[in-house]
């Protein structure tokens, strides 16, 4: 089976934007890591970034979540309206999960090639050829 989740970026607020959230959903956060605990081998990231949302989770439902993160511009991320939400995808297979990306990145632009993290999933980040922005995110069990 796969889910499917929103997933939200913001501009240094989604701390606030999601302990919002939580507000009117309850619940806790299943995930909440920020740009300073990336290891240092992966990206450097200056200071001033460092306590932004790298990723957020907030449960809303069964089965569903509504993620988020800040953007990073030492990444090379610029929000603007249009970019600010994905469709992300959480497939129960490597296999599903690769094909996904290579069915739905044709003719589209690759953010982030799908690969191993340093989280340990393996993940992907695309735009598609019409526009719509997507995430490919699978943890094995």
């Amino acid at each position: 089976m796969i889910k499917v989740n929103p997933y939200l970026n913001f501009n240094g607020d989604c701390e606030k934007a999601f302990n919002f959230y939580k507000l009117v959903f309850g619940g806790k956060f299943t995930a909440l890591q920020r740009f300073k605990d990336i290891p240092k081998s992966e990206q450097p990231m200056p200071k001033k970034e460092g306590e932004r949302i790298m990723h957020i989770a907030l449960p809303i439902g069964k089965d569903i979540l509504i993620m988020g993160s800040d953007i990073s511009e030492t990444m090379g991320m610029k929000l603007k309206l249009g970019n600010n939400m994905y469709i992300s995808l959480h497939p129960d297979s490597k296999k599903e999960a690769e094909r996904l990306f290579n069915k739905l990145s044709t003719d589209g632009k690759v953010e982030m090639p799908f690969q191993k993290m340093f989280w340990g999933a393996y993940f992907s980040s695309f735009t598609d050829k019409f526009g719509i922005q997507w995430m490919i995110n699978y943890e094995s069990k």
